[in-house]
């Protein structure tokens, strides 16, 4: 019996494109955040199409980890996950899985995210929560998993084929690519955040911008660094 996967991301990271190659295996079953609903619930936060995800998932995080997480399966399985979602859970079931942390730099992250919901805070971006699963599971048991999505995406394969080592998997040359548009795994959500994504269908190579955040957002970043540069540090 596989171990479940936990995949413990940002946000506005390429989580959501590394979770369609591993639904392009055929031995693995993905789930798209299964505990967004039960993070709504407890944080109150106001994201887009809230009340869908409210009516589309399990809005007790205790009883998701239990029945869908740590569901019995032959399958592999792969949950995507935000890691900012940990909120108000007994974390005792990390030990359970196999857990991964996928990081972005900061500075790219509230870039992105602004566009979404403008002047993000520490608590809606993960950056922070990344760094203390990090210790948590390292005090635990086997240290985590490190993963920036800047070396996936400069070579997908070699990361996927180190990835997939450490997760004592086989690689499937099938993760590199899949079909453009909606998928069956995504989200109701997937309107509001998947638009690039969808219209790809492979990992798209990495580019580094030019970025100049102001104000809080620049604070924001300045506040982030110090868990970025820890982290990076753990990267495969």
């Amino acid at each position: 019996m596989n171990k479940p996967i936990c995949l413990w991301s940002c946000p506005r990271n390429v989580s959501t494109a590394l979770m369609y190659s591993f639904a392009q295996r055929e031995d693995t079953q993905v789930y798209d955040e299964p505990l967004y609903a039960h993070y709504l619930t407890v944080s109150g936060a106001k994201h887009p199409g809230r009340q869908q995800v409210l009516d589309s998932l399990d809005n007790d995080g205790g009883r998701v980890v239990k029945e869908v997480i740590l569901q019995k399966s032959k399958d592999i399985l792969f949950h995507k996950l935000m890691t900012h979602f940990l909120v108000d859970l007994d974390k005792e079931f990390l030990l359970e899985v196999k857990n991964i942390i996928f990081i972005r730099n900061p500075k790219e992250i509230i870039q992105s995210y602004n566009k979404v919901i403008p002047n993000p805070k520490m608590k809606d971006i993960g950056v922070k929560q990344q760094y203390e699963l990090y210790l948590y599971l390292k005090d635990r048991g086997p240290n985590p998993i490190v993963l920036d999505s800047k070396y996936l995406l400069r070579d997908p394969k070699l990361a996927l084929n180190k990835l997939c080592s450490l997760l004592e998997i086989p690689f499937d040359n099938s993760m590199l690519k899949w079909k453009k548009g909606v998928k069956n795994e995504d989200g109701v959500w997937a309107k509001y955040w998947y638009s690039n994504v969808h219209a790809s269908t492979g990992f798209i190579p990495y580019v580094e911008k030019e970025i100049n955040l102001k104000g809080n957002n620049l604070e924001l970043a300045l506040e982030c660094k110090p868990y970025y540069d820890f982290l990076i540090t753990k990267a495969v």
